[in-house]
């Protein structure tokens, strides 16, 4: 079985890896990376403690933060790596009551999900000690199972290890996409090529493929910007740290840090470095980071992210045509719930039982036909 997979963020990357490992397909992914979201992306894998009420939400998250170590060991990385670390997660309340109520809830989600880790909360002077760059008042819960991602390290490590098996990677961009004698006709600027089976995963882009094909689409664009710090000491083994707000720093090794992200509607697929919102990243952290805006700022990541209207992803046969397959609406928890629902994709192709009940995010709630007159 030939299958196209266009788009090569986190999904695409992952879908196309796991159906390469299998003899009975050729998999060939096609991407044309600018603006990808995954790419642009450090991920935080700590989605336990999120104060989203979507249940169905949550048990992807949960069931993609728990994947994460299968998916490293498949790939045959290292536990610890720029790829993937867990190094805890250090999550901040606005008071002590709110605090005490976060490690409560953790502790009850601890028994589904004891990939948490160990719990602790911890004092300001505690927080100091571990990551000499905080210094404020508060206390915060340390959860020992969090981990941080690199999305551009993991995604490259994916479509290298594609071509090692049953797998062809191009970075071209796909001018033509359409059915042609029950077969799949993809056209790009080397020619056309044909497949029997074709997965859009190109996130905010959706609609761009699927509206020629007779479809609408609930997804919309988000810009999402992240800047790079070198604050010059050793970061290693520091956690992630999620501040009350919309920026958090995530320490990566050798004294890079991230902060980030912002999460701006209506700017199209805009990928210009905004220095207003790129100082009100930095400025928001420096409640609990006093001297954070001291340090050099060396570069920033800018990413179109996809949303649906209820903010719920969505992956699976598009409707009336089971020989396409998509996945878009993954938001800002993409580098967690993407290599599950990259894995779920590959399994639905090779009709193998997914890990997660697919009919919670059925492509049917947000891709329609349109009407005909």
């Amino acid at each position: 079985m030939n299958i196209a997979i266009i788009g090569g963020g986190i999904v695409g990357s992952t879908t196309a890896f796991y159906l390469s490992q299998d003899d009975s397909v050729t998999v060939t992914l096609y991407d044309e990376p600018t603006g990808q979201a995954s790419s642009a992306a450090a991920g935080i894998i700590s989605p336990w403690l999120s104060q989203r009420r979507n249940k169905n939400w949550y048990h992807l998250a949960k069931t993609g933060a728990a994947f994460y170590p299968t998916l490293i060991k498949d790939l045959g990385l290292p536990f610890a790596s720029e790829v993937y670390k867990q190094t805890g997660t250090l999550l901040y309340k606005n008071t002590p009551e709110l605090l005490d109520k976060l490690t409560h809830i953790a502790t009850e989600r601890k028994v589904e999900a004891p990939e948490i880790g160990e719990l602790a909360v911890l004092s300001p002077a505690e927080i100091h000690r571990l990551i000499p760059l905080l210094n404020n008042e508060q206390s915060g819960l340390l959860v020992s199972g969090g981990a941080r991602v690199d999305g551009a390290a993991l995604v490259r490590t994916l479509k290298e290890a594609i071509g090692n098996k049953h797998g062809n990677y191009y970075q071209t961009e796909v001018t033509s996409l359409k059915k042609q004698n029950d077969l799949w006709q993809i056209t790009t600027t080397d020619g056309c090529v044909q497949f029997d089976k074709v997965i859009l995963t190109v996130g905010a882009w959706l609609p761009e493929l699927l509206t020629p094909l007779g479809y609408t689409v609930d997804v919309r664009g988000q810009k999402g910007q992240l800047v790079e710090l070198d604050i010059a000491t050793e970061t290693d083994q520091w956690p992630v740290v999620m501040p009350h707000g919309e920026a958090d720093i995530i320490p990566f090794d050798n004294g890079k840090i991230l902060i980030g992200a912002t999460h701006e509607n209506d700017l199209g697929y805009d990928l210009t470095s905004d220095p207003t919102k790129i100082n009100e990243l930095v400025q928001s952290v420096m409640t609990i980071a006093p001297t954070i805006s001291s340090f050099k700022q060396t570069s920033t990541r800018i990413g179109t992210r996809a949303y649906t209207s209820d903010f719920l992803p969505f992956f699976g046969p598009v409707p009336n045509d089971n020989s396409i397959l998509v996945a878009s609406g993954l938001g800002s928890s993409g580098l967690t719930t993407g290599p599950i629902i990259g894995k779920s994709l590959a399994d639905l192709c090779l009709e193998r039982e997914t890990t997660i009940n697919i009919q919670h995010y059925a492509c049917d709630n947000y891709i329609k036909m349109k009407d005909v007159f």
